[in-house]
């Protein structure tokens, strides 16, 4: 009910003002009343709704599946909530499986709706739905890690907001045997923007391109970034 309410007082009667700005000259900018709103929603309890009660949250799956319901009228809605995708899965990944200078670095960050993030996982030319197939490498060198491919469908990555991918790629040691070909699959923390990520072009979904969050072709050619940043695999 608080929900519904704060939708209608707030966030529905934004809906034309949002509408002209994904029209105009500025759509690739973060539209500027998101931030008003996102105050607002916090300052009523609102706010990282998604989380689960085993990571301090309040509401069970099949609450906050009547809570999405409500956002799910409104195309923006969610991160006024800071309960937008893919954020609130990488947050969840971060709170369950990193380290204490990960969390501290991105999902602090993250949970105060300061930064957005992205997922690399889809890839041209493969059918990613199956992880076995991707193609991108992630290759220990030293104490780094060198991470090579292109992804696409990289949902959030247009948005100037965007400061942290998880990649995921296929990882592997010069010094050890092949991995097994469930058991070879890591995620790594890739900063952004970054040397060699490239952000190339914006794509469509059923003819719309979701600006200012998009969903993004990104290649990322001898990315660097030290071993530290693996989140889950190798």
């Amino acid at each position: 009910a608080r929900v519904r309410a704060f939708m209608g007082g707030e966030v529905l009667p934004r809906e034309a003002e949002f509408a002209e700005h994904v029209g105009s000259e500025k759509r690739w900018t973060p539209w500027p009343a998101m931030e008003v709103l996102k105050e607002r929603a916090k300052a009523a309890g609102l706010w990282n709704l998604w989380l689960p009660k085993d990571l301090g949250g309040e509401l069970s799956a099949a609450e906050y599946a009547a809570v999405a319901e409500e956002m799910g009228g409104c195309v923006f809605a969610s991160e006024v909530f800071n309960c937008s995708a893919p954020d609130t899965g990488n947050m969840e990944l971060l709170a369950r499986f990193g380290t204490p200078e990960q969390k501290r670095r991105w999902l602090e960050p993250l949970l105060a709706g300061e930064i957005r993030s992205c997922f690399g996982m889809t890839e041209p030319g493969v059918a990613s739905s199956d992880a076995t197939n991707i193609a991108a490498t992630i290759v220990e060198d030293g104490g780094e890690l060198v991470v090579d491919g292109t992804k696409w469908w990289t949902s959030g990555a247009m948005d100037s907001r965007c400061k942290l991918c998880l990649f995921l790629g296929k990882s592997s040691s010069p010094a050890g045997p092949p991995p097994l070909r469930h058991k070879q699959h890591t995620i790594v923390l890739l900063p952004m923007p970054h040397p060699g990520i490239h952000v190339v072009r914006p794509l469509t979904v059923y003819g719309f391109d979701d600006a200012p969050h998009g969903h993004a072709e990104v290649r990322f050619s001898a990315v660097r970034v030290p071993a530290d940043h693996v989140l889950l695999g190798r």
